[in-house]
């Protein structure tokens, strides 16, 4: 039987300007909503912090070395909507809807079956997996429930970012927008009530997680059940053909081992971070929020470009792939020179957001962003790098920078400041600092042999 897959005159529309349109117009369309959606989604972070510093100091440290952990697990989810992705997007440029609506399909089946699986292998075993991962038995008291219902806040992240790539890779940037801002609100509201009237604990604020991505379950189930549309879900077409599935799985291996390395990278980081005590931990985590502030809305131009590089690539539109990456290499410098530039002139306004009151905690936040601040620009550059990357499907590389900026620019360094030099507490700042600015270097020069050998494989000027 036939696979039926169509395109809706939105979609034909959106591939029209995609592959055609003038590419400035194309990245800011995209990149836009998906920039917004992460700054928020930052803010709400940041908000949800200063909740759980309404708790207890001890809770800010649990939820910021926790986060790091379950960042580990949802590597594996990311990582295939992020790699799947890339070839989903690719079918798409290339006009071969059938093979679109089959690979959705398959990832939609493949994702939420891997989530089952963790859930079924950690959750037994939950006090025993967060001593292993070298969690202080204080955040161990204070988080372990927290992290239980985080890991069923992140079976049903799996599916969403599922529905979520699929929206990007179809140009629906404003509904993600939209759903997510929702989300956002959903969660915003419920903790606030959870923590400020309810005086409820950390596992009210994972609950408070577990309903907002339920909700978006429920529209991406909606929205994912349309019919003939090659953006849908079908039991039909969910398959382990090769030519369907293998080139999603080699994409994402490397996305997922890049993602996990990352945040199990951060997590040694956290502990070495736990000579200075628990509150720097918690200090740390603050700056990266803030930090994030910045880097979020890259990660968001970043999703969209790699997109429409994909998409053009598989069109056989080379030239427009470089236009793309010239493009959000522009857009990213200049948003984080913004927005880095405001936050380091109102530093001591958003640390007193976090500091429960505290002249110690506040002095370490402070000591710490004032370095990482540093990294953002070149920041940017390095996000404008990896979208030129995961578009083209050299994500082998994308592993190879963001392991390098762990394992070798980061704890190496933090080792080597720790043993050897005098900065003391400082020296949290100064090695976020050095790994950034390092990994942006290594960019440049990946991304300049990438393109040089782009130009001569189809003979570009």
């Amino acid at each position: 039987m036939e696979l039926k897959a169509e395109l809706t005159a939105k979609d034909e529309r959106f591939r029209e300007e995609s592959l055609n349109g003038p590419m400035w117009k194309v990245i800011l369309k995209i990149g836009t909503p998906l920039a917004l959606y992460q700054l928020l989604s930052q803010a709400f972070t940041i908000l949800d912090t200063m909740m759980a510093a309404h708790i207890s100091e001890e809770s800010v440290s649990a939820v910021a070395y926790l986060a790091q952990l379950n960042a580990i697990l949802s590597a594996v989810g990311g990582g295939l909507a992020v790699g799947a992705g890339i070839q989903i997007s690719r079918a798409y440029g290339e006009g071969d809807l059938a093979m679109v609506r089959r690979r959705i399909s398959s990832l939609y089946a493949l994702c939420l079956g891997v989530g089952v699986a963790l859930l079924a292998l950690i959750l037994p075993f939950t006090s025993a997996f967060l001593r292993l991962a070298g969690t202080p038995e204080l955040l161990i008291e204070a988080g372990s429930q927290y992290f239980v219902v985080q890991l069923f806040v992140m079976v049903v992240t799996f599916v969403n970012n599922v529905y979520i790539a699929v929206e990007r890779a179809r140009g629906n940037a404003g509904r993600i927008f939209r759903l997510n801002l929702m989300v956002i609100v959903t969660k915003l509201s419920l903790t606030a009530l959870f923590v400020y009237v309810m005086d409820g604990t950390l596992v009210m604020i994972a609950a408070a997680s577990l309903a907002s991505q339920l909700l978006l379950f429920g529209f991406a189930l909606k929205n994912s059940i349309c019919g003939k549309s090659a953006f849908s879900f079908s039991a039909q077409a969910v398959t382990a053909q090769r030519e369907v599935v293998a080139p999603m799985v080699s994409n994402s291996v490397p996305v997922i081992a890049e993602r996990a390395f990352f945040a199990f990278g951060k997590t040694i980081v956290n502990a070495m971070c736990g000579v200075y005590g628990p509150l720097m931990v918690g200090a740390m985590g603050v700056s990266n929020n803030m930090g994030g502030i910045t880097t979020n809305p890259q990660n968001g131009y970043e999703e969209g470009a790699s997109a429409i590089i994909s998409q053009n690539y598989g069109a056989g539109k080379y030239h427009r792939v470089l236009q793309a990456f010239a493009a959000v290499l522009a857009v990213n410098v200049a948003m984080s020179a913004v927005i880095s530039g405001l936050e380091l002139w109102q530093m001591d306004l958003l640390a007193s957001l976090f500091d429960s009151g505290s002249a110690e905690f506040h002095d370490m936040i402070v000591l710490v962003y004032r370095y990482e601040a540093l990294g953002a620009v070149p920041l940017g550059i390095n996000a404008s790098v990896l979208a030129l990357l995961y578009g083209l499907g050299k994500t082998r590389l994308t592993l190879l920078l963001n392991v390098a900026r762990v394992f070798v620019f980061r704890i190496p360094v933090f080792w080597f400041l720790q043993n050897f030099t005098n900065l003391g507490e400082a020296s949290v700042g100064v090695v976020m600092m050095v790994s950034n600015v390092s990994v942006t270097v290594m960019a440049v020069v990946v991304a300049a042999a990438v393109i040089r050998q782009f130009k001569r494989s189809y003979a570009l000027a």
